[in-house]
Protein backbone atom coordinates (compact mmCIF):
# COMPACT_ATOMS: atom_id res chain seq x y z
CA UNK A 1 0.00 0.00 0.00
CA UNK A 2 3.02 2.35 0.91
CA UNK A 3 4.79 1.53 -2.61
CA UNK A 4 1.46 2.88 -3.84
CA UNK A 5 1.59 6.70 -2.91
CA UNK A 6 5.41 6.98 -3.06
CA UNK A 7 5.19 8.80 -6.54
CA UNK A 8 2.26 11.31 -5.09
CA UNK A 9 3.85 11.84 -1.69
CA UNK A 10 4.92 15.07 -2.24
CA UNK A 11 1.02 15.70 -3.28
CA UNK A 12 -0.47 14.72 -0.25
CA UNK A 13 1.87 16.70 1.81
CA UNK A 14 0.88 19.76 0.08
CA UNK A 15 -2.65 18.60 0.42
CA UNK A 16 -2.54 17.81 3.87
CA UNK A 17 -0.60 21.23 4.84
CA UNK A 18 -2.78 23.55 2.61
CA UNK A 19 -5.87 21.90 4.27
CA UNK A 20 -4.43 22.23 7.73
CA UNK A 21 -3.91 26.18 6.87
CA UNK A 22 -7.06 26.91 5.34
CA UNK A 23 -9.62 24.67 6.75
CA UNK A 24 -10.24 26.09 9.74
CA UNK A 25 -10.89 29.47 8.51
CA UNK A 26 -14.48 29.51 8.11
CA UNK A 27 -14.74 28.52 12.01
CA UNK A 28 -12.34 31.56 12.75
CA UNK A 29 -14.19 33.89 10.58
CA UNK A 30 -17.64 33.09 11.83
CA UNK A 31 -16.10 33.27 15.38
CA UNK A 32 -14.28 36.91 14.64
CA UNK A 33 -17.55 38.04 13.58
CA UNK A 34 -19.62 37.26 15.52
CA UNK A 35 -17.92 38.52 18.25
CA UNK A 36 -17.09 41.84 16.47
CA UNK A 37 -20.86 41.90 16.64
CA UNK A 38 -21.98 41.16 12.80
CA UNK A 39 -25.38 39.88 12.15
CA UNK A 40 -25.78 35.90 11.97
CA UNK A 41 -27.12 37.15 8.06
CA UNK A 42 -23.49 38.93 7.24
CA UNK A 43 -21.94 35.79 8.71
CA UNK A 44 -24.08 33.97 6.07
CA UNK A 45 -23.30 35.96 3.37
CA UNK A 46 -19.45 35.58 3.83
CA UNK A 47 -19.80 32.29 4.23
CA UNK A 48 -21.82 32.36 0.64
CA UNK A 49 -18.79 33.85 -0.73
CA UNK A 50 -16.38 31.27 -0.46
CA UNK A 51 -18.87 28.25 -1.66
CA UNK A 52 -19.17 30.96 -4.48
CA UNK A 53 -15.85 31.22 -4.93
CA UNK A 54 -15.55 27.84 -4.91
CA UNK A 55 -18.07 27.10 -7.65
CA UNK A 56 -16.37 29.55 -10.18
CA UNK A 57 -12.86 28.19 -9.18
CA UNK A 58 -14.02 24.49 -10.16
CA UNK A 59 -15.34 25.84 -13.71
CA UNK A 60 -12.91 28.73 -14.36
CA UNK A 61 -9.68 27.77 -12.55
CA UNK A 62 -8.65 24.98 -15.08
CA UNK A 63 -8.32 27.64 -17.65
CA UNK A 64 -5.64 29.00 -15.89
CA UNK A 65 -3.89 25.70 -14.99
CA UNK A 66 -3.88 24.90 -18.71
CA UNK A 67 -2.32 28.19 -19.78
CA UNK A 68 0.44 28.20 -17.40
CA UNK A 69 1.29 24.98 -16.34
CA UNK A 70 0.48 22.66 -12.56
CA UNK A 71 3.22 23.88 -10.73
CA UNK A 72 3.19 27.59 -11.59
CA UNK A 73 -0.83 27.71 -11.26
CA UNK A 74 -0.33 25.70 -7.62
CA UNK A 75 2.26 28.33 -6.54
CA UNK A 76 -0.15 30.91 -7.82
CA UNK A 77 -3.27 29.72 -6.17
CA UNK A 78 -1.25 28.84 -2.89
CA UNK A 79 0.22 32.45 -2.43
CA UNK A 80 -2.99 34.50 -3.53
CA UNK A 81 -4.32 32.04 -0.56
CA UNK A 82 -1.59 32.57 1.89
CA UNK A 83 -2.00 36.29 1.04
CA UNK A 84 -5.40 36.54 1.45
CA UNK A 85 -5.76 34.59 5.13
CA UNK A 86 -3.00 37.65 6.53
CA UNK A 87 -5.31 40.37 5.43
CA UNK A 88 -8.14 39.13 7.75
CA UNK A 89 -5.30 40.10 10.62
CA UNK A 90 -5.01 43.35 9.26
CA UNK A 91 -8.78 44.59 8.22
CA UNK A 92 -11.79 43.44 10.14
CA UNK A 93 -14.61 44.67 7.70
CA UNK A 94 -17.47 42.53 6.68
CA UNK A 95 -17.58 43.10 2.92
CA UNK A 96 -13.93 43.20 2.35
CA UNK A 97 -13.75 39.45 4.64
CA UNK A 98 -16.82 38.50 1.76
CA UNK A 99 -14.71 39.88 -0.95
CA UNK A 100 -11.70 37.94 0.65
CA UNK A 101 -13.71 34.51 1.01
CA UNK A 102 -14.69 34.97 -3.01
CA UNK A 103 -11.23 34.68 -3.58
CA UNK A 104 -10.01 31.98 -0.72
CA UNK A 105 -12.93 29.70 -2.89
CA UNK A 106 -11.74 30.37 -6.01
CA UNK A 107 -8.22 29.37 -4.92
CA UNK A 108 -8.79 26.52 -3.21
CA UNK A 109 -10.55 24.89 -6.36
CA UNK A 110 -7.44 26.36 -8.13
CA UNK A 111 -5.55 23.88 -6.16
CA UNK A 112 -7.86 20.76 -5.90
CA UNK A 113 -7.66 20.53 -9.70
CA UNK A 114 -4.03 20.81 -9.64
CA UNK A 115 -3.76 18.24 -7.05
CA UNK A 116 -6.64 15.82 -8.20
CA UNK A 117 -5.79 16.09 -11.89
CA UNK A 118 -1.81 15.16 -11.37
CA UNK A 119 -3.08 12.33 -8.94
CA UNK A 120 -5.23 11.13 -11.62
CA UNK A 121 -2.38 10.96 -14.35
CA UNK A 122 -0.31 9.52 -11.63
CA UNK A 123 -2.97 6.95 -10.72
CA UNK A 124 -4.04 3.37 -12.66
CA UNK A 125 -6.50 1.07 -12.94
CA UNK A 126 -4.82 -0.72 -9.95
CA UNK A 127 -3.80 2.03 -7.71
CA UNK A 128 -6.72 4.07 -8.40
CA UNK A 129 -8.45 2.87 -5.20
CA UNK A 130 -5.56 3.19 -2.99
CA UNK A 131 -4.46 6.89 -4.01
CA UNK A 132 -7.71 8.05 -3.40
CA UNK A 133 -8.23 6.14 -0.14
CA UNK A 134 -5.07 7.80 0.78
CA UNK A 135 -5.91 11.42 -0.72
CA UNK A 136 -9.06 11.90 1.20
CA UNK A 137 -7.00 10.62 4.34
CA UNK A 138 -4.24 13.67 3.88
CA UNK A 139 -7.32 16.24 3.10
CA UNK A 140 -9.86 15.66 6.03
CA UNK A 141 -7.04 14.81 8.52
CA UNK A 142 -5.44 18.14 7.64
CA UNK A 143 -8.92 19.89 8.22
CA UNK A 144 -9.77 18.25 11.31
CA UNK A 145 -6.19 19.06 13.01
CA UNK A 146 -6.42 22.58 11.65
CA UNK A 147 -9.07 22.77 13.99
CA UNK A 148 -7.09 22.70 16.74
CA UNK A 149 -5.04 26.09 15.89
CA UNK A 150 -8.10 28.04 16.76
CA UNK A 151 -6.63 27.91 20.74
CA UNK A 152 -3.84 29.91 19.26
CA UNK A 153 -5.70 32.82 19.54
CA UNK A 154 -6.11 32.94 23.25
CA UNK A 155 -2.50 35.26 23.36
CA UNK A 156 -2.85 37.13 20.39
CA UNK A 157 -5.71 37.76 18.26
CA UNK A 158 -3.39 37.41 14.71
CA UNK A 159 -2.03 34.47 15.66
CA UNK A 160 -4.08 32.04 13.97
CA UNK A 161 -4.26 33.95 10.63
CA UNK A 162 -0.35 33.88 10.75
CA UNK A 163 -0.19 30.04 11.59
CA UNK A 164 -2.55 29.49 8.77
CA UNK A 165 -0.58 31.43 6.54
CA UNK A 166 2.67 29.79 7.39
CA UNK A 167 0.91 26.36 6.64
CA UNK A 168 -0.39 27.41 3.17
CA UNK A 169 2.86 28.75 1.86
CA UNK A 170 4.57 25.39 2.78
CA UNK A 171 2.13 23.77 0.79
CA UNK A 172 4.32 25.09 -2.10
CA UNK A 173 7.27 23.74 -1.30
CA UNK A 174 6.30 19.60 -1.85
CA UNK A 175 4.83 20.46 -4.97
CA UNK A 176 7.79 22.83 -6.64
CA UNK A 177 10.41 20.19 -5.30
CA UNK A 178 8.54 17.17 -6.88
CA UNK A 179 10.32 15.33 -9.85
CA UNK A 180 6.73 14.22 -10.99
CA UNK A 181 6.47 15.08 -14.31
CA UNK A 182 3.44 17.78 -14.47
CA UNK A 183 0.19 16.19 -16.62
CA UNK A 184 -1.98 17.99 -19.21
CA UNK A 185 -5.18 19.00 -17.71
CA UNK A 186 -7.97 17.71 -20.34
CA UNK A 187 -11.17 18.95 -20.83
CA UNK A 188 -13.80 17.49 -18.08
CA UNK A 189 -16.72 15.95 -20.12
CA UNK A 190 -19.87 16.76 -19.50
CA UNK A 191 -23.59 15.41 -19.00
CA UNK A 192 -26.93 16.77 -19.84
CA UNK A 193 -28.57 18.06 -16.41
CA UNK A 194 -31.59 16.43 -17.86
CA UNK A 195 -30.44 13.40 -18.79
CA UNK A 196 -28.45 12.90 -15.26
CA UNK A 197 -31.56 13.46 -13.39
CA UNK A 198 -33.68 11.35 -15.59
CA UNK A 199 -31.59 8.60 -14.73
CA UNK A 200 -31.33 9.33 -11.21
CA UNK A 201 -33.59 11.71 -9.28
CA UNK A 202 -32.28 10.72 -5.74
CA UNK A 203 -28.95 11.32 -7.04
CA UNK A 204 -29.36 14.44 -8.24
CA UNK A 205 -31.26 15.89 -5.73
CA UNK A 206 -29.14 13.93 -2.65
CA UNK A 207 -25.97 15.80 -3.86
CA UNK A 208 -27.69 19.32 -3.83
CA UNK A 209 -29.16 18.95 -0.37
CA UNK A 210 -26.42 17.32 0.91
CA UNK A 211 -24.85 20.59 -0.35
CA UNK A 212 -27.16 22.70 1.71
CA UNK A 213 -26.62 20.80 4.53
CA UNK A 214 -22.88 21.21 4.42
CA UNK A 215 -22.82 24.52 3.74
CA UNK A 216 -25.10 25.60 6.40
CA UNK A 217 -22.82 23.63 9.21
CA UNK A 218 -19.54 24.99 7.71
CA UNK A 219 -20.94 28.43 7.35
CA UNK A 220 -22.44 28.31 10.90
CA UNK A 221 -21.69 25.65 13.05
CA UNK A 222 -18.73 28.20 15.49
CA UNK A 223 -21.62 30.33 15.34
CA UNK A 224 -24.12 27.46 17.13
CA UNK A 225 -20.83 26.38 19.34
CA UNK A 226 -20.11 30.02 21.10
CA UNK A 227 -23.96 30.62 21.54
CA UNK A 228 -24.82 27.26 23.31
CA UNK A 229 -21.45 28.78 25.70
CA UNK A 230 -18.27 26.35 24.44
CA UNK A 231 -15.24 28.06 24.78
CA UNK A 232 -12.35 28.39 21.75
CA UNK A 233 -11.47 24.75 22.80
CA UNK A 234 -14.71 23.26 23.14
CA UNK A 235 -15.69 24.77 19.42
CA UNK A 236 -12.64 23.96 18.14
CA UNK A 237 -12.89 19.93 19.64
CA UNK A 238 -17.06 19.98 18.50
CA UNK A 239 -15.64 21.30 14.56
CA UNK A 240 -13.02 17.92 14.89
CA UNK A 241 -15.77 15.72 16.04
CA UNK A 242 -17.71 16.50 13.55
CA UNK A 243 -14.66 16.03 10.72
CA UNK A 244 -13.59 12.93 12.19
CA UNK A 245 -16.74 11.27 12.76
CA UNK A 246 -17.76 11.96 9.05
CA UNK A 247 -14.35 10.20 8.23
CA UNK A 248 -15.35 7.19 10.54
CA UNK A 249 -18.75 6.44 9.20
CA UNK A 250 -18.60 6.51 5.77
CA UNK A 251 -16.87 3.12 4.81
CA UNK A 252 -18.71 1.55 6.72
CA UNK A 253 -21.89 3.02 5.29
CA UNK A 254 -20.56 2.74 2.14
CA UNK A 255 -19.96 -0.95 2.36
CA UNK A 256 -23.84 -1.40 3.50
CA UNK A 257 -24.92 0.03 0.47
CA UNK A 258 -22.92 -2.31 -1.64
CA UNK A 259 -25.24 -5.41 -0.07
CA UNK A 260 -28.90 -4.04 -0.05
CA UNK A 261 -30.21 -0.94 -1.78
CA UNK A 262 -28.18 1.75 -2.01
CA UNK A 263 -31.63 3.80 -1.86
CA UNK A 264 -32.32 2.30 1.39
CA UNK A 265 -29.12 3.37 2.95
CA UNK A 266 -29.98 7.04 1.52
CA UNK A 267 -32.95 7.14 2.74
CA UNK A 268 -31.72 5.52 6.61
CA UNK A 269 -28.68 8.22 6.74
CA UNK A 270 -31.61 11.45 5.84
CA UNK A 271 -34.22 9.37 8.41
CA UNK A 272 -30.82 9.49 10.77
CA UNK A 273 -29.90 13.12 9.91
CA UNK A 274 -33.24 14.77 10.59
CA UNK A 275 -32.61 12.77 14.15
CA UNK A 276 -29.94 13.90 14.96
CA UNK A 277 -30.06 17.43 13.64
CA UNK A 278 -33.51 17.97 15.85
CA UNK A 279 -31.26 16.08 18.62
CA UNK A 280 -28.82 18.88 18.34
CA UNK A 281 -31.59 21.85 17.63
CA UNK A 282 -32.18 21.63 21.52
CA UNK A 283 -28.46 22.68 22.16
CA UNK A 284 -27.25 19.67 24.65
CA UNK A 285 -24.56 20.03 26.71
CA UNK A 286 -21.66 17.78 27.84
CA UNK A 287 -20.48 14.88 25.91
CA UNK A 288 -23.80 14.02 24.53
CA UNK A 289 -22.82 17.15 22.05
CA UNK A 290 -19.66 15.99 20.74
CA UNK A 291 -21.53 12.84 20.67
CA UNK A 292 -23.78 13.92 18.64
CA UNK A 293 -21.79 16.31 16.48
CA UNK A 294 -19.96 13.02 15.50
CA UNK A 295 -22.85 11.44 14.41
CA UNK A 296 -23.99 14.38 12.44
CA UNK A 297 -20.68 14.45 10.67
CA UNK A 298 -20.83 10.19 10.40
CA UNK A 299 -24.39 10.74 8.25
CA UNK A 300 -23.98 13.54 6.32
CA UNK A 301 -20.61 13.48 5.21
CA UNK A 302 -21.64 9.73 3.60
CA UNK A 303 -24.42 11.12 2.14
CA UNK A 304 -22.49 12.95 -1.25
CA UNK A 305 -20.36 9.36 -1.96
CA UNK A 306 -23.75 7.63 -1.46
CA UNK A 307 -25.74 9.76 -3.59
CA UNK A 308 -22.84 9.83 -6.46
CA UNK A 309 -22.32 6.13 -6.15
CA UNK A 310 -26.44 5.65 -7.01
CA UNK A 311 -26.34 7.62 -9.91
CA UNK A 312 -23.35 5.41 -11.12
CA UNK A 313 -25.59 2.25 -10.64
CA UNK A 314 -28.37 3.96 -13.06
CA UNK A 315 -25.44 5.35 -15.86
CA UNK A 316 -23.52 3.97 -19.04
CA UNK A 317 -19.85 3.38 -17.89
CA UNK A 318 -19.15 6.17 -20.52
CA UNK A 319 -21.39 8.90 -18.35
CA UNK A 320 -20.04 8.25 -15.24
CA UNK A 321 -17.00 10.43 -15.08
CA UNK A 322 -19.52 13.28 -16.68
CA UNK A 323 -21.83 12.67 -13.83
CA UNK A 324 -19.65 12.60 -11.08
CA UNK A 325 -18.40 16.13 -11.97
CA UNK A 326 -21.59 17.08 -12.44
CA UNK A 327 -22.89 16.16 -9.20
CA UNK A 328 -20.18 18.01 -7.37
CA UNK A 329 -21.21 21.35 -9.13
CA UNK A 330 -24.66 20.68 -7.65
CA UNK A 331 -23.13 19.96 -4.27
CA UNK A 332 -21.06 23.42 -4.89
CA UNK A 333 -24.67 25.10 -5.59
CA UNK A 334 -26.13 23.69 -2.28
CA UNK A 335 -23.29 25.10 -0.50
CA UNK A 336 -23.62 28.66 -1.67
CA UNK A 337 -27.19 28.72 -0.72
CA UNK A 338 -27.45 26.58 2.72
CA UNK A 339 -25.40 29.27 5.12
CA UNK A 340 -28.05 31.74 3.99
CA UNK A 341 -31.11 29.58 4.46
CA UNK A 342 -29.03 28.87 7.82
CA UNK A 343 -28.69 32.44 8.87
CA UNK A 344 -32.73 33.08 7.97
CA UNK A 345 -33.62 30.32 10.43
CA UNK A 346 -31.10 31.22 13.08
CA UNK A 347 -32.54 35.10 12.87
CA UNK A 348 -36.07 33.47 13.43
CA UNK A 349 -35.62 30.64 15.71
CA UNK A 350 -32.35 31.67 17.72
CA UNK A 351 -29.66 29.26 18.34
CA UNK A 352 -30.64 26.12 17.28
CA UNK A 353 -32.05 27.41 13.98
CA UNK A 354 -29.08 26.11 11.63
CA UNK A 355 -30.19 22.26 12.56
CA UNK A 356 -33.83 23.36 12.06
CA UNK A 357 -32.77 24.08 8.42
CA UNK A 358 -30.36 21.12 7.77
CA UNK A 359 -33.58 18.87 9.26
CA UNK A 360 -35.65 20.45 7.24
CA UNK A 361 -33.58 19.64 4.47
CA UNK A 362 -32.96 16.49 5.30
CA UNK A 363 -36.88 16.02 5.51
CA UNK A 364 -37.74 17.40 2.27
CA UNK A 365 -35.31 14.98 0.58
CA UNK A 366 -36.40 12.17 2.78
CA UNK A 367 -39.91 12.66 1.58
CA UNK A 368 -38.74 12.62 -1.78
CA UNK A 369 -36.65 9.31 -1.61
CA UNK A 370 -39.46 7.57 -0.60
CA UNK A 371 -41.76 8.72 -3.44
CA UNK A 372 -38.66 7.87 -5.60
CA UNK A 373 -38.61 4.20 -4.14
CA UNK A 374 -42.12 3.80 -4.88
CA UNK A 375 -42.27 4.98 -8.61
CA UNK A 376 -38.96 3.24 -9.35
CA UNK A 377 -37.56 -0.25 -9.39
CA UNK A 378 -34.01 -1.15 -7.36
CA UNK A 379 -30.91 -1.75 -9.45
CA UNK A 380 -30.35 -5.68 -9.19
CA UNK A 381 -26.88 -6.14 -6.70
CA UNK A 382 -24.71 -7.44 -8.89
CA UNK A 383 -25.33 -4.51 -11.63
CA UNK A 384 -24.39 -1.96 -8.67
CA UNK A 385 -21.08 -0.42 -8.58
CA UNK A 386 -18.84 -0.76 -5.26
CA UNK A 387 -18.89 2.50 -3.00
CA UNK A 388 -15.98 4.92 -3.02
CA UNK A 389 -15.57 7.97 -1.16
CA UNK A 390 -15.37 10.77 -2.84
CA UNK A 391 -13.86 14.12 -2.20
CA UNK A 392 -16.76 17.22 -3.01
CA UNK A 393 -14.20 19.51 -4.53
CA UNK A 394 -14.20 20.03 -8.19
CA UNK A 395 -15.46 17.86 -11.24
CA UNK A 396 -11.48 16.94 -11.69
CA UNK A 397 -12.13 14.42 -8.74
CA UNK A 398 -14.52 12.41 -10.44
CA UNK A 399 -11.10 11.44 -12.68
CA UNK A 400 -10.49 9.72 -9.25
CA UNK A 401 -13.34 7.43 -9.26
CA UNK A 402 -12.46 4.08 -9.88
CA UNK A 403 -16.03 3.17 -10.78
CA UNK A 404 -15.16 4.82 -14.43
CA UNK A 405 -15.28 3.50 -17.36
CA UNK A 406 -12.99 0.41 -17.04
CA UNK A 407 -15.12 -0.92 -14.19
CA UNK A 408 -18.36 -1.32 -16.42
CA UNK A 409 -20.74 -3.79 -14.60
CA UNK A 410 -21.10 -6.78 -16.13
CA UNK A 411 -25.28 -5.96 -16.41
CA UNK A 412 -24.04 -2.18 -17.46
CA UNK A 413 -26.51 -1.90 -20.28
CA UNK A 414 -29.05 0.65 -21.92
CA UNK A 415 -31.56 -1.06 -20.74
CA UNK A 416 -30.69 -1.22 -17.27
CA UNK A 417 -30.36 2.19 -16.70
CA UNK A 418 -33.59 3.33 -17.20
CA UNK A 419 -35.30 2.13 -13.78
CA UNK A 420 -35.26 4.88 -11.79
CA UNK A 421 -37.12 7.05 -14.12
Amino acid sequence: MFATILPVRSLLAAIFMMMAGSGFLSTLLALRLERGGSSTMVIGLVATAYFVGLAIGALRAGTIVRRVGHIRAFATFVALLSASTLTYALVQQPPLWGALRLVDGICVAGVFICIESWLNDRADATTRGSILAWYMVALYSGQALGQLLLRSGNTAPQVPFELASVLITLAIIPVCLTRSPAPLLEDAASLPLRRLYEASPLGVVGAGVTGLMLGAFYGLAAVYARRIGLDLKGTASFMTAVILGGVALQWPLGRLSDRFDRRHVILGCLAATLAVSLALAAAPGGIILFALGAAFGGLAFALYPLCVAHANDRLLAAERVAASGQLVLLYSAGAALGPMGAASTMSLLGIGGMFWFIALAAMGTLAFGLWRLVASAPVPSAAQQDFQILPRTTPVAALLDPAGPEHAAPYDTPAMQTGDR
